[in-house]
């Protein structure tokens, strides 16, 4: 029976186009969007220096063998060179680029080719695992390169149009169309999940390039695939609005600074929904606080059911992680 795993793939171009009587009609081709955008779009290359410890023996120990360690220093470590593709986008004329973290972690050269053949180094600004997003600086380049802005992620709707560009297997500024199948996706990839889903064609080596919209601007940051081995049409990005969050604070930090409330939470069934009156499944389960933590001080409770954070609404538990994440570390807020 085949296996369907999540796999990471390149940056992909997303442009939407709504399909309502007050938006703009579909173009009869993506072609002038593909042609302004290209040149914004990178290929990255990475190599890592990868030690392993060959196996004098003709057999393989199983797994946990008291033998399997004893025998270890019997094998000769060999280093090899590792390479790696993604993608990635300009937001920047000097030349900052931004892309997944998975796509340069444990980097020790990093390459980004513009324009198909123009390649520079590149260094790392900031990363932050946990949204998978990394920000580089194109090194030593004397020329002005063509960024692309970010559109607001929360006006994009599920149907609206969308297209990728990136460097799936290797080959290059590749452009492929769709539509925003679907919102707020989690799959477990990345602590911090909200993704949109699309089903424009993305596969390996697209990981880290943009998802636009019909007017040019980045709605995405395409980060994974499910897939059986190959595009089925279930991509995920990281939705513009939550990355330019993270991308700012590596921009000016190096690094990434989030709100903390202090709470281990959980599901609210449908069983304590009956038995709290709330009418519906909703809000986020306290099940424990942390001592001296914000909720702590702010005399939230276990067993506790929160509806609303900073006047947002909790409609399910893995929401409040992420509105907690992106409010300003040291803001007052209220709490419902």
């Amino acid at each position: 029976m085949n296996k369907i795993k999540l796999i990471f793939l390149t940056l992909v171009i997303s442009f939407s186009f709504s399909l309502n009587v007050n938006s703009k009609p579909v173009p009869a081709s993506f072609a002038d969007l593909a042609e302004k955008l290209m040149p914004s779009v990178v290929n990255i290359s990475t190599t890592t220096t990868v030690v392993t410890n060959t196996n004098p023996f003709p057999f393989q120990f199983p797994p946990g063998s008291p033998f399997e360690d004893m025998f270890k220093e019997f094998g000769t470590p060999q280093e090899r060179r590792s390479a790696a593709l993604g993608s990635g986008f300009i937001i920047d004329e000097k030349g900052i680029v931004i892309t997944n973290y998975h796509v340069i972690q444990n980097a020790e050269d990093i390459l980004v080719r513009v324009n198909g053949d123009e390649e520079y180094e590149a260094k790392i600004i900031g990363k932050d695992p946990l949204s998978d997003i990394a920000v580089l600086q194109i090194q030593e380049a004397k020329e002005k390169f063509i960024p692309v802005n970010f559109g607001n992620s929360d006006k994009s709707r599920i149907g609206d149009w969308v297209i990728a560009i990136g460097n799936p297997f290797g080959l290059g500024g590749t452009v492929t169309s769709g539509i925003i199948s679907a919102r707020n996706r989690s799959i477990g990839l990345a602590r911090y999940e909200d993704f949109i889903q699309t089903d424009a064609s993305i596969n390996q080596g697209n990981s880290g390039g943009p998802l636009f919209n019909m007017d040019g601007d980045v709605v995405g940051v395409n980060t994974a695939i499910l897939s059986q081995g190959g595009s089925i049409g279930i991509g995920f990005a990281i939705p513009s609005n939550s990355a330019v969050k993270v991308i700012n604070q590596l921009i000016e930090f190096g690094e990434t600074k989030r709100g903390w409330l202090g709470v281990r939470i959980q599901q609210v069934t449908k069983e304590i929904a009956e038995a709290e009156q709330l009418g519906e499944p909703r809000g986020a389960l306290v099940s424990s606080v942390s001592d001296g933590s914000p909720s702590d001080k702010g005399g939230v409770k276990a067993g506790d059911i929160i509806l609303e954070f900073d006047g947002k609404k909790i409609n399910e538990m893995k929401e409040l992680p992420m509105i907690v994440a992106q409010t300003k570390v040291g803001k007052i807020v209220n709490v419902k």
